[in-house]
This record gives C-alpha cells, sequence and structure tokens, in this order.
C-alpha cells in the first residue's frame, strides 16, 4: 500500500519523497501531466510520495484545476503564493516540507520519468546531497530546437568559466535534494525566479555538497509559454551577482556539522597551478598598474605602488583559490603576513630596476619588471604554502583552512 499525503512520515521506514510541481497558467497542461505522474510513481516507484502542485501567479483557472486534483488524488497537495516565480514556489514548498527527499519537475514533465528513481536513490541511501537531471552527459537523450540547445550549452559555459562550477546542466527542470541538506542551503538562496535552481546547485558547490548527475531523455514543449529573452537576462544577471558574492565570500555559511562533507586539500602540483593563474592576472594587473603610475611618478615609486595593490588583491584572491580559505576569519592576519612578500617582491624588482640605471628604455624596464615579478612569485608560492597559509599544527587534512 502507497503511504498517503495524510500519512505521518514515521509510519514507514522508507524515506518519503516529494515530488513539487510549479505552475503559472498551466490549466490546460496540469490534469494530464499530474494523471500521468501519479499512475508512474504508483506503479513504478517504491517510495512513499507526495505531490505538491505549486501555484504562482497564475491567470486562469490554475488555481481551480488544481484544488481539484488535490482534492481527487490523497497523494496531491496544492499550495498557491500571492508572489510569482519558480523559484518562490520552491523555496516555499521545500522549506516547509517533511519530506526526507524533496525534489521538481516541470509541468509539461518533458523529461522521462524513468530517470526519476535513479535521481532518488543516491539521496535515499545518503551517498549524495542533492541529484541533477543532465541533458549533456553521455547516455542523454534529447530533441530540443536548435536555438535552445545552443543557449543551454553556452549558458553552462559561462557557469563553468565565470563561477568555476562542475555540475553539467544547470537548468533541467528535474532536481532532487536530500530534505535537511536543502532547507540547510536556502538562506544562502537569494533568487526567486528562474535562476533559483542554478544558484543553489553554485552554494552547494561551495559548501562541498555531492552533486550527483542522472542523464535524461528529454522531450521540449514547442509551445513553451517561457519568456527565452527576458530568462536569458535573468541568468546572466544571476550569474554577475553570483559571482560578485562569491568573491566576496557570502555564500558560504555555518552548516550543522552532521551535514558537512570532509574537503580535501588540493596537492602542491595543483596548488601551484591555481597560484600561477592567479599570479598571472594579478602579474599583468601589476603592470597596467605601474604603467599608468609611471605617467605621474618616477619608477620605483609607481612599481611600489602597483605592486602593492596587486599583492593585496593577490593574497586574497589565492586565500579562496589556491588555499580553500573559505571564511573570513585571520583575514588581516594573512594580509599581515602577505605583506612580508610584498616587501620581499619589491626588494627584487627594485633592486632590478635601479641597476638599470635612469637612461634604460620603457621596454627594457617592463622586462626586468616581468621577470623581477616571475622569481619573486616562486618565493611568494613558498612562504604562502610554509607559513601564512600552513595549518595549524596538528590539525588533520579534512578540510580547508579556517
Amino acid at each position: 500500500m502507497t503511504t498517503t499525503a495524510k500519512e505521518p512520515a514515521k509510519a514507514t521506514q522508507a524515506p518519503l519523497t516529494e515530488i513539487v510541481i510549479p505552475v503559472r497558467n498551466e490549466a490546460k497542461m496540469l490534469p494530464s501531466s499530474i494523471h500521468r505522474l501519479h499512475d508512474y510513481l504508483v506503479q513504478n516507484f517504491p517510495y512513499p510520495f507526495l505531490i505538491t502542485i505549486a501555484e504562482s501567479g497564475s491567470v486562469d483557472s490554475t488555481r481551480d484545476v488544481g484544488a481539484a486534483l488535490a482534492r481527487r488524488f490523497p497523494e496531491v497537495e496544492f499550495v498557491s503564493l500571492d508572489g510569482r516565480g519558480r523559484g518562490l514556489a520552491l523555496r516555499h514548498v521545500w522549506a516547509e516540507s517533511r519530506a526526507d527527499v524533496v525534489s521538481y519537475m516541470d509541468a509539461d514533465l518533458s523529461i522521462d520519468l524513468n530517470g526519476f528513481l535513479p535521481l532518488v536513490a543516491p539521496l535515499a541511501s545518503g551517498h549524495s546531497d542533492l541529484a541533477i537531471g543532465t541533458r549533456h552527459a553521455r547516455g542523454a537523450s534529447v530533441r530540443r530546437s536548435l536555438l535552445r540547445s545552443v543557449l543551454s550549452r553556452t549558458y553552462n559555459l559561462i557557469l563553468r568559466i565565470v563561477l568555476g562550477v562542475n555540475f553539467s546542466d544547470a537548468q533541467c527542470g528535474f532536481k532532487a535534494g536530500r530534505r535537511e541538506v536543502v532547507q540547510a542551503l536556502l538562506p544562502t538562496v537569494h533568487d526567486d525566479k528562474w535562476f533559483f535552481d542554478t544558484e543553489l546547485l553554485c552554494v552547494a558547490q561551495r559548501q562541498g555538497m555531492r552533486i550527483h548527475e542522472v542523464p535524461v531523455d528529454c522531450l521540449d514543449d514547442p509551445e513553451t509559454s517561457v519568456d527565452i529573452r527576458r530568462t536569458v537576462w535573468d541568468m546572466l544577471r544571476g550569474v554577475v551577482r553570483v559571482a560578485g558574492r562569491r568573491m566576496r565570500g557570502s555564500l558560504i555559511r555555518p552548516l550543522p556539522p552532521h551535514l558537512q562533507r570532509p574537503k580535501l586539500l588540493a596537492g602542491p602540483v595543483h596548488q601551484f597551478l591555481r597560484f600561477a593563474a592567479v599570479g598571472a592576472v594579478t602579474g599583468v594587473l601589476h603592470v597596467l598598474l605601474y604603467l599608468g603610475f609611471r605617467t605621474m611618478m618616477p619608477a620605483l615609486p609607481a612599481n611600489g605602488l602597483g605592486l602593492l595593490l596587486a599583492t593585496v588583491l593577490n593574497t586574497a584572491a589565492n586565500r579562496r583559490i589556491t588555499f580553500g580559505v573559505q571564511t573570513r576569519h585571520d583575514m588581516f592576519r594573512h594580509q599581515a603576513k602577505g605583506a612580508v612578500a610584498f616587501l620581499i617582491s619589491l626588494l627584487c624588482v627594485s633592486a632590478s630596476l635601479l641597476a638599470l640605471g635612469p637612461h634604460a628604455s620603457r621596454a627594457v624596464e617592463l622586462c626586468v619588471l616581468l621577470a623581477g615579478d616571475a622569481l619573486a612569485s616562486l618565493l611568494r608560492f613558498t612562504l604562502m604554502q610554509q607559513w601564512v597559509f600552513a595549518r595549524p599544527a596538528g590539525e588533520g587534512n579534512g578540510g580547508p583552512v579556517r
């Protein structure tokens, strides 16, 4: 017998799974989708389930249709919200949920339902924290317009480049998560519209959560009512906003100890590659600052001021990117120690510039500047690894420096 929504979750040891269907103006599609989903779950899904229709901002008869479906099926509930937005609907239902696993699907059920059990199983077992359907992995089968396919792949490429994400499909409407993990992450997720689930995944990755991917079969609805231009604009704004929050460190918040995943420190080779990438960016910045200041002052003070500003940014970037320091704790101490590396760099490069004399060409000055930066960078990496960001004695390798 299938456990209904009205029965307490503790009546069975099997994990209760809640499937949220966010809807707006879906009165025509909703009955057939709910019937199809309900029949599939009854016949094929081994866990007790609850289907929640979450309506927001409809101006057609979606409210009446949703309420009627909730009266017909004991496993279906209906909620209506005053505001608008997929994220708003998911936030409201997931925050109040008492299920073990929370999930959502698009109302058109464009993703093959045979992928739902593989989506939920690693969450029910505790192996993973979130799970997403992906249309961009080997084994997926997709039929959709060329425009939407190009936009989707471009969007996910932007996420990889700008936000450094590892997941392959941020916007597939087929996601699930362990309820206690999702509820712990929700306060850090600010978007209430289309960018909501992308932001949730970004926050989860920054917290070290394990994200499972399931290749899915997808047949997009050619008559979708989604405003693609507006959605793309909202997505890009969301990427910029999350990139800013990531730089400020506000994507991280303390989680209960039992939800934290152990984080392994990057090995020295990976650390050096990250350090080199950061150094390349701040090195270019140093040169640009030097050239700007050189128009107003002699070479030595222009180099000193440019190197100071570049080094402050270099230390801040290496805290997060190279050595995994995700909190503000000890930030000023790290900057103070980083100042030692700045002084050494300043002495190395300044000595080289002094040796050139006042009549050296600007091109020669730049060559010496870059060579000095390269030598000083090797020394800075050693100091940062062994002293500035060194782990306290006796601390294990289970997490980043705090």
